[in-house]
C-alpha cells in the first residue's frame, strides 16, 4: 500500500475512533469565526492544517464571548538603535552548539511530549530540573521558576521569571512552546519533535543559561522584568499560552514584549540560509525592533513571511492586548515538512542555525531588559 494511502487510511480510523459523548471544544478560527467540533474533529482540523485557538476554558472571560471588542496592542516605543553591543557579543560569544545538541538529544529522546501523555509530563519534569540546574546560583529574589498548572492536563507550562530592579512591573516574555505531538495517532505513535518545538524550546534554553551565567552572576540585572515561556499544549490550540496570557491580562500585567521561538532548527536550502519575520498577526513596531536585533548580531539575512492566524504563541500574547512577535527558521513555505511525524529529528537540524536564533533572544532580552522609553 502507498504511504499516502496508508496515511489516508489511519487519519480515517483515527478521526471515526471516538466516544459517543465526546465533549465538545470551542474553537476561534479567525477574528470573527467560532465552531463547536468534539475532540476527534478537531484533531481531524489540525490534520488538514487548521490554525485556531482552543477557547473552550476562557468562553467566559475573553472579550470575543462577552460581546466586547478584542483588546487594542499599545503601541509602544522600542530601540531604534542598539546601546548595549559590547555586553550582547560577549554573550554571544558563549553559544555552547554541543550543550544545544546534548539538550535537545535528550529532550527527544521522551517518546512523545504530547501533552496529554505521560511522557509529556515526564518531558516536563526533565525541562523543569535542566531550568533548575542552570539557575540554582541565582537568589530567588531575583529568579524564580513556576509550574503552570492547567489542571485539564498534567504537562505543566514553566515560567522563569526575572524580577527587574528598577521597574518590574514592566515584563519582557521570551516564549517557546515544549510540547509535540504526531498528528496521525497523537496518543498512540511517536513524536520527537526535533524542529516542532524542540528546536525552539532548547534555543531558549541555551538564552537563559548563557543569561544567569554571565550575566546576573556577574551582578548585572534587568530594569524590567524578563521572563522565559516554556508552554504546555500549543499542538492542542495554543492551549498553555492561552491559559497563561489570558490570566496575565485578568492581573492587569504589563507585557512590554513577546518573542515566540516556535521551529528554529531546519535550513532547507545551506545556500540560501536566513530567519523568517512573521508580519502578519504580530505587533508592527516590535517586529521592526526584531530586525534590527538580526542586522545587528546575525551572520544571515532575514526574510517577511506569513504563518496565518493562531499560528504559534505570540498570538495568545496579541489577543490578550500584549505586544507579540515571532522568528521561524526561514520563510514559511521553506520550512520543515516533517514536522508533526516519526521524521522530525534531530538529524534533520543545524544547529548553527539554532544559534543565530539564540543570538535574537540575547539581543531582545539585553536591550529590552534595560529600555526605559515606552
Amino acid at each position: 500500500m502507498k504511504i499516502q494511502s496508508l496515511l489516508a487510511f489511519f487519519s480515517v480510523v483515527a478521526t471515526a475512533w471516538s466516544f459517543p459523548y465526546e465533549p465538545l471544544r470551542v474553537l476561534q478560527m479567525g477574528e470573527d469565526e467560532v465552531i463547536e467540533v468534539s475532540e476527534s474533529e478537531k484533531l481531524s482540523l489540525l490534520r488538514r492544517g487548521f490554525k485556531f485557538f482552543d477557547v473552550t476554558k476562557h468562553t467566559s472571560s475573553l472579550p470575543f464571548f462577552r460581546k466586547e471588542k478584542e483588546p487594542i496592542v499599545p503601541k509602544y516605543t522600542y530601540p531604534a538603535e542598539l546601546s548595549n553591543k559590547k555586553v550582547v557579543n560577549d554573550l554571544i560569544a558563549n553559544i555552547d552548539k554541543n550543550s544545544m545538541y546534548k539538550n535537545l538529544a535528550k529532550f527527544t529522546s521522551f517518546y512523545t511530549r504530547y501533552y496529554k501523555s505521560e511522557y509529556g509530563f515526564e518531558s516536563a519534569e526533565w525541562l523543569a530540573d535542566t531550568i533548575a540546574n542552570i539557575t540554582q546560583d541565582i537568589p530567588q529574589d531575583i529568579l524564580t521558576i513556576k509550574h503552570f498548572d492547567h489542571k485539564e492536563w498534567k504537562q505543566y507550562s514553566i515560567i522563569v521569571r526575572i524580577t527587574g530592579f528598577t521597574t518590574p512591573e514592566d515584563i519582557i516574555v521570551i516564549g517557546s512552546h515544549q510540547d509535540s505531538i504526531n498528528l496521525l495517532l497523537p496518543s498512540i505513535m511517536a513524536a520527537p519533535g526535533a524542529d516542532d518545538n524542540g528546536s525552539g524550546t532548547v534555543t531558549n534554553l541555551e538564552a537563559l543559561r548563557i543569561y544567569t551565567e554571565k550575566y546576573l552572576k556577574e551582578g548585572m540585572r534587568p530594569n524590567n522584568t524578563v521572563e522565559f515561556h516554556f508552554y504546555s499544549a500549543e499542538e492542542g490550540g495554543l492551549l498553555g499560552s492561552l491559559d497563561v496570557f489570558t490570566e496575565y491580562a485578568v492581573q492587569g500585567k504589563q507585557v512590554r514584549a513577546m518573542l515566540q521561538q516556535d521551529m528554529t532548527g531546519y535550513v532547507s536550502d545551506p545556500e540560501d540560509e536566513h530567519v523568517g519575520i512573521v508580519t502578519d498577526y504580530t505587533t508592527p513596531a516590535l517586529t521592526d525592533f526584531i530586525k534590527v536585533i538580526i542586522n545587528s548580531y546575525l551572520s544571515i539575512p532575514y526574510r517577511d513571511t506569513e504563518c496565518g492566524y493562531a499560528c504559534s504563541d505570540h498570538g495568545s500574547a496579541t489577543k490578550n492586548g500584549f505586544p507579540g512577535s515571532f522568528v521561524i527558521e526561514g520563510e514559511f513555505e521553506k520550512t520543515n515538512k516533517y514536522i508533526h511525524s516519526t521524521m522530525d529529528t534531530l538529524d534533520r537540524l543545524s544547529f548553527d542555525h539554532m544559534a543565530e536564533h539564540t543570538k535574537i533572544v540575547l539581543g531582545a532580552i539585553i536591550e529590552l531588559g534595560s529600555w526605559s522609553a515606552w
